[in-house]
């Protein structure tokens, strides 16, 4: 275990950053690690960690979130969507787990699909094992994602009865519930980002390979809760992403809950504000039991 100091414009704060994996990583090739860039925009990750971020009191079964952060499955914008929110849920008395996440690439990776996908149910399994130490309940653990990260943090959502890593312990791949904010959430015509569709699917993706992996049609009764939030005017990734998974979670009468803001663009750089959305996203987590104040 490491402990590493991460410095930011006004605070610095020590936190744990763990290896994903202890062992092999699952589906790597034999490759350098090239990862460049910074907390702002990090390229390359073929490495994967989890930074840990535990609440300053202790307190028995709290709730943890498995933080994806966005970046088209290109990169990842590690600060803004992934430490920064990490720390807001600690204040909250909720531990935040930042998962830096393989990116698809041929070159470290057998299969550039799935890899995403396998660190994102390694994160699940390890919290989750980890949960008794860190005063967590391990019926408490959701994944929230951004963009991509929205996708990814969706498919752990609509494909976890499958396991893409090893469980000889048969740990469950489930998160309890999903956090997903301005999410890609299919790949098909009219919804789909193709940036992030051909990084994950590769260039040219069969129609089996883009249905099973636009995750609204993926939903059953068994998918996890959610909260969600998006803009209408997003011309990257069309709010319809987010409304389409909506109505497919009712549907299968899964509680879901659905914020769309009319103006934010992709991002939200200049509108709704953190403290916005957060604080909404917090409400919803203090209705549903996931916060205790």
């Amino acid at each position: 275990m490491v402990i590493v100091i991460l410095s930011f414009p006004t605070i610095a704060i020590a936190q744990r950053i763990i290896p994903l994996y202890p062992n092999n990583i699952p589906g790597a090739l034999i490759s350098p690690d090239e990862e460049s860039g910074d907390i702002d925009a990090v390229k390359n990750v073929s490495r994967p960690t989890l930074t840990i971020f535990l609440p300053k009191e202790k307190m028995p079964g709290r709730a943890a979130v498995i933080i994806c952060p966005g970046g088209g499955y290109g990169s990842l914008l590690m600060d803004r969507e992934g430490y920064r929110i990490a720390r807001l849920f600690a204040d909250v008395g909720v531990v935040g787990f930042v998962l830096k996440y393989r990116l698809p690439d041929e070159r470290i990776m057998r299969n550039q699909t799935t890899g995403p996908l396998q660190d994102a149910q390694q994160a699940i399994k390890m919290v989750r094992m980890l949960a008794a130490k860190n005063d967590i309940d391990p019926n408490k653990i959701g994944i929230m994602g951004f963009s991509a990260g929205g996708h990814l943090a969706s498919t752990a959502g609509t494909h976890f009865q499958h396991s893409y890593i090893e469980n000889k312990d048969s740990v469950s791949l489930r998160p309890d519930f999903m956090i997903l904010v301005y999410p890609v959430i299919s790949f098909m015509k009219g919804l789909v980002h193709e940036g992030s569709m051909h990084n994950v699917l590769g260039r040219h993706p069969s129609p089996k390979l883009i249905k099973e992996f636009s995750n609204e049609l993926q939903v059953t009764s068994h998918t996890p809760t959610a909260f969600m939030v998006h803009a209408a005017d997003d011309r990257w990734v069309p709010a319809g992403n987010s409304i389409k998974f909506y109505e497919a979670l009712r549907k299968n009468n899964v509680p879901a809950e659905l914020h769309i803001y009319a103006k934010g663009e992709h991002g939200f750089a200049q509108y709704p504000s953190l403290d916005e959305w957060m604080g909404r996203c917090k409400a919803w987590m203090r209705i549903n039991n996931y916060i205790h104040d």
